[in-house]
């Protein structure tokens, strides 16, 4: 969607709905294989997780093993642990932080740092989960047993308004006359979602990643700048001066690894509007269709596998997972790999230079 807007900003033509499909489905299939091949020989069966019982009792309370992980509006940010009162603000007690970086502290806990994304492990009554499962402090809580409060009715319901939600998006491009766009659909059904209670209409702020959401902006900011200063025509007539004998094709695998390092840095959507005016300049200097280059960008900027802090769900399963960083490279990479491959291959056969 950043990708599309920027395009249409550009005076080009955007994506259509499944556009990106026609090579995103190839990728997809490859990567489920290669997951069902290699996962269980690049990543542990098993590794040891915690010295941390599922219960404790204690005076007369019975308390269960919750995993927390840490939101970016939780008030001990960059704070050590003892300078934090865990306890005292969610009256339950941390037994063990596994970090975002991979590391992992049983003992010596109130000198570690508390940042983003870290997990904690508490020992918590039945109290805890209920309480805080709605804040917008941590961004998961899990006891591997929560009991299903939605609701079958209420899951199908969601699921039926996520179906029309797309169909309304897709056919609004079959009737071009119709000024509706994806953004009237997402507005209606969230509204929706609201009514009917799916989520609390009042802590509605708790799914929006504000700090994710001022990246991006200042990654416009930054593109725009780009764009205005003539910082990315200088660039890309570096490159491909670089790659002059090679052609658009090496030109492409460029703006590939370029996104790519991106968005293992950064957040995908700052990814993407940081390398479009590149793309956008390579393209012009070339003489060729843009398409590939913008088509390119939405596939790297998706392909952050190789790091925790490339994606939010990166981050969210780590902890749960007890994986290392180093699991994410061993897993990730040849992921990011194919991803480039493939890419590189089929964009230019869809999508002519």
């Amino acid at each position: 969607l950043v990708v599309h807007g920027m395009i249409l900003e550009a005076g080009f033509e955007g994506f259509s709905m499944f556009e990106l499909g026609k090579v995103g489905i190839f990728i997809a299939i490859a990567g489920i294989i290669y997951i069902f091949l290699f996962s269980k020989r690049l990543l542990p069966d098993a590794r040891p997780d915690t010295a941390v019982p599922d219960e404790e009792v204690e005076e007369g309370e019975k308390l269960h093993r919750v995993e927390a992980v840490l939101g970016a509006r939780f008030p001990g940010i960059n704070k050590k642990l003892k300078d934090f009162n865990f306890q005292r603000h969610y009256g339950a007690e941390v037994k063990e932080i596994k970090t975002r970086n991979g590391q992992r502290f049983v003992t010596n806990l109130d000198d570690v740092v508390l940042h983003e994304g870290d997990t904690l492990v508490v020992m918590a009554d039945d109290t805890f989960i209920p309480t805080w499962g709605e804040s917008s402090v941590f961004v998961l809580l899990t006891n591997g047993n929560e009991p299903d409060t939605s609701g079958k009715k209420k899951r199908w319901f969601a699921l039926l308004l996520l179906v029309l939600m797309i169909v309304g998006a897709t056919v609004k491009e079959a009737f071009p006359d119709i000024k509706l766009d994806m953004f009237f659909f997402v507005s209606i059904t969230t509204i929706i979602m609201a009514w009917t209670n799916l989520f609390p209409a009042r802590k509605y702020t708790k799914y929006i990643s504000w700090d994710i959401l001022i990246t991006i902006a200042c990654a416009f900011a930054i593109s725009k700048a780009m764009s205005n200063s003539g910082f990315a025509a200088f660039i890309a007539e570096y490159i491909i001066g670089m790659t002059d004998a090679l052609g658009p094709y090496a030109l492409l695998a460029v703006i590939f690894i370029i996104t790519n390092l991106f968005t293992e840095l950064i957040t995908n959507n700052a990814a993407a509007a940081l390398a479009f005016p590149l793309a956008l300049s390579i393209s012009a200097q070339l003489g060729v269709s843009p398409t590939p280059f913008f088509v390119v960008i939405c596939m790297a900027a998706s392909a952050s596998f190789s790091t925790p802090i490339g994606y939010q769900t990166n981050l969210i399963v780590q902890g749960i997972g007890n994986y290392k960083f180093t699991d994410f490279v061993r897993i990730g990479l040849p992921l990011n790999i194919i991803t480039f491959l493939i890419s590189i291959i089929l964009i230019p056969l869809i999508w002519n230079f």
